[in-house]
């Protein structure tokens, strides 16, 4: 419903919307995806939206219409390009490679292109499976690992300067920043801003900009 979301906000506002990699879960949903959203000033808008988010609804997968409560974690990288350098040692990675699979793989049970990396020293890894070949999903590949070794040298900094603050902020999976009610009433509510919305509809059809700008208020 996420993914749906942010795919219908990306339609909204004239972004381009990629899938970069995609695994089913074993019974249904997404287990994880990466995609990526372009256009002006995307990760400044999209900033906002990591953390977790709260879903309650009665499931469609339960015969006695009982309410449940799921949770997905969101993480927004950069875009990392050459501007910025950051070398990544080859020692410092694992690479596997294996067939593509589910949305986005092309070559699914035929060739080997999909490409996973994992940055030894720091434990951050990165899939790509959305290009043809082996090669370019390996570019892909390294420009996302990029990607989170610069946002993690962000956050590092970040975390620096709160703890001369004084400051600390739990990160953890039940703090969640966003819950999205559908039953038994319906609300949309950031729990960083107090901004809510009762028409969950609308929101999980993409318009989210109200949430993202109310946000983007609050750091200033």
């Amino acid at each position: 419903m996420l993914f749906r979301m942010y795919q219908r906000y990306a339609q909204n506002n004239g972004y381009g919307f990629e899938v970069i990699s995609y695994e089913e879960a074993d019974e249904a949903g997404i287990k994880s995806c990466l995609v990526a959203i372009k256009g002006d000033m995307a990760y400044g808008y999209l900033k906002g939206e990591t953390g977790v988010h709260r879903l309650v609804r009665i499931s469609p997968f339960d015969s006695s219409s009982r309410r449940h409560t799921s949770f997905a974690s969101v993480e927004v990288l950069p875009e990392f390009n050459n501007e910025i350098e950051i070398e990544i040692r080859d020692e410092d990675l694992e690479v596997d490679t294996m067939r593509s699979s589910g949305a986005g793989g092309q070559h699914i049970n035929k060739t080997d292109s999909a490409v996973r990396m994992k940055h030894i020293p720091t434990g951050l890894t990165a899939f790509s499976q959305s290009e043809r070949s082996q090669i370019l999903n390996r570019e892909k590949c390294l420009a996302v690992l990029k990607a989170k070794l610069y946002q993690k040298a962000i956050e590092d900094r970040e975390n620096e300067k709160r703890a001369l603050k004084g400051e600390q902020r739990k990160i953890e999976w039940g703090s969640q920043i966003r819950s999205y009610v559908f039953c038994p009433y319906t609300l949309v509510k950031d729990h960083r801003t107090n901004y809510e919305e009762g028409n969950v509809d609308k929101v999980m059809n993409g318009e989210i900009n109200n949430f993202l700008f109310a946000y983007l208020k609050s750091q200033i």
